[in-house]
């Protein structure tokens, strides 16, 4: 069970996606969160967002470029839509921001 951030954003990164699931009734919801990093890398966090707004099943990765991201999001949309249904399709979200 993770209270912490999932991702940290450091001057000079910048978010490049934030995606969010529909509701699924006993899991919550799905994101994925990603930043380009000053080297040019994307690195993306996958998580389960419980209602309690636990996050869990937090898996994490690196790719180097857009067209890489874009594949890594369809792979997750297909399992996701396959298991529980289109509602658990990822799509443009907002990430929630906290500065400290």
């Amino acid at each position: 069970m993770m209270k912490l951030a999932v991702m940290h954003v450091e001057k000079g990164e910048v978010i490049v996606a934030s995606l969010i699931s529909g509701h699924i009734e006993g899991t919550g919801r799905y994101k994925l969160l990603a930043k380009k990093k000053k080297d040019g890398m994307i690195e993306w966090a996958h998580f389960t967002e419980r209602d309690s707004g636990l996050k869990e099943n937090v898996y994490r990765g690196e790719v180097r470029n857009d067209e890489e991201l874009g594949l890594v999001m369809e792979i997750m949309n297909r399992h996701l839509k396959r298991i529980f249904g289109l509602q658990a399709e990822m799509k443009q979200g907002v990430c929630e921001v906290r500065m400290l």
